[in-house]
């Protein structure tokens, strides 16, 4: 079982990349082959609408025709059977980098012919961990939601099962007093940094360990 992880956060200790790891120790100790990939390390671009990945009988059906430091990732991601991603939520979505990879992975599978669902080849399940700064209700009222089910559906197009896993109300900063940072409880978040993230961090680990077992 060969599992990878791919870290849409700019940090490599940060919150993010903890789940993410916490993911593949799961998947790991169910006899997996893993690995990290970190996009803020990659220079790449997101899609160029080249369309070659959709010419009749062209070279590159369900795949990026691009070259650039992203293209050798997503080759060994087509060859790989589970995949973790993982972002913070930066302005309501994920990243500009991991949104870059997303349009890179993803659209070369989509198919605008009516009888086929999707051009990959392959067969990736994917676990995509979302992390942010805000608390559930401010997530559930501005609709994030809306943007983790079309990710999840979009990442359906690999062929696998597809799911992901909420981690909110993070612990951003090493020091609150050194920011601009009224609005939030230094000490509340302090105290789900040390119930909650571990409950988080389980959940990763369960994840990572289910689907590489299955």
């Amino acid at each position: 079982m060969k599992v990878i992880a791919v870290n849409g956060s700019p940090r490599k200790d940060g919150n993010t990349a903890s789940l993410l790891q916490k993911a593949l120790d799961g998947a790991k100790s169910v006899g997996a082959d893993t690995r990290m990939v970190n996009l803020y390390d990659l220079n790449f671009k997101g899609c160029t609408s080249c369309f070659a990945c959709k010419i009749k009988g062209g070279n590159f059906a369900g795949r990026c025709a691009m070259k650039d430091e992203l293209t050798s990732t997503l080759e060994i991601i087509s060859e790989c059977d589970i995949l973790f991603l993982g972002s913070p939520i930066y302005l309501s979505n994920v990243t500009g980098e991991m949104r870059s990879f997303l349009e890179r992975l993803i659209f070369p599978s989509i198919t605008y012919n009516a009888n086929i669902a999707s051009f990959f080849k392959g067969k990736v399940s994917t676990g995509f961990i979302y992390t942010m700064n805000v608390a559930e209700g401010y997530m559930k009222q501005n609709n994030y939601e809306v943007i983790f089910n079309f990710n999840k559906n979009y990442l359906g197009k690999l062929n696998g099962t597809s799911e992901f896993l909420l981690s909110m109300d993070t612990y951003q900063f090493t020091d609150y007093e050194k920011y601009e940072s009224s609005m939030f409880d230094e000490k509340h978040k302090a105290e789900v940094k040390e119930k909650q993230f571990p409950i988080d961090c389980q959940k990763a680990f369960d994840m990572g360990a289910r689907l590489a077992g299955i």
